[in-house]
């Protein structure tokens, strides 16, 4: 028709009216005001999860990857896959480079199957990484040893020190006032 389909009049309308997706006619963006969150490991080993059930369906004894791959149990681009406890497993299997959960083990143990995967050991808590060095007694001077011994021995007596002024010293008071 006649406006074909732009509607009337308006930067919508003329040539060139167009705005990027997403802007908001100057107003901080969507996609601005919200803030970050998370990240995308690069160094993120992709372990698929393999249920006992899927192993079932395959009709080879031996399982590696490869072979789970290509049943198209797990994707294509995983690096490493793990056999949990899911469904039952009825036949002997043969897993290798397969990481298995405990109970999983268990299972494929009493269909008669097996597998290479080591049997996770307890991560030892860790040492502490250092321990304080034992603190050598202090060597006090010996004047020091000797002024604090009188002391104590004054206090144990109930004798208070003296207060003596600074030879020398002038006496306390207002100035300019002479006492009588």
């Amino acid at each position: 028709g006649k406006t074909g389909g732009r509607g009337h009049k308006g930067q919508r309308a003329r040539s060139g009216g167009f705005h990027k997706v997403g802007f908001e006619g100057g107003q901080m963006p969507l996609q601005r005001r919200l803030p970050k969150r998370g990240f995308n490991s690069l160094t993120r080993e992709d372990t698929a999860e393999v249920r006992l059930s899927d192993l079932e369906r395959l009709t080879a004894e031996k399982i590696d990857l490869a072979a789970l791959k290509e049943a198209g149990v797990v994707p294509v681009f995983s690096d490493a896959a793990k056999v949990i406890v899911s469904g039952k497993l009825t036949r002997k299997v043969a897993l290798t480079g397969i990481a298995v959960s405990k109970g999983a083990r268990a299972a494929i143990e009493a269909a008669g199957g097996s597998t290479d995967a080591p049997v996770p050991q307890p991560k030892p808590k860790p040492e502490p990484k250092w321990v304080a060095a034992p603190q050598p007694e202090a060597q006090a001077k010996p004047g020091k040893d000797k002024a604090k011994a009188d002391k104590s021995e004054a206090k144990a007596k109930g004798e208070a020190k003296k207060a003596e002024a600074r030879p020398g010293a002038k006496p306390e008071g207002k100035k300019g006032k002479k006492s009588e």
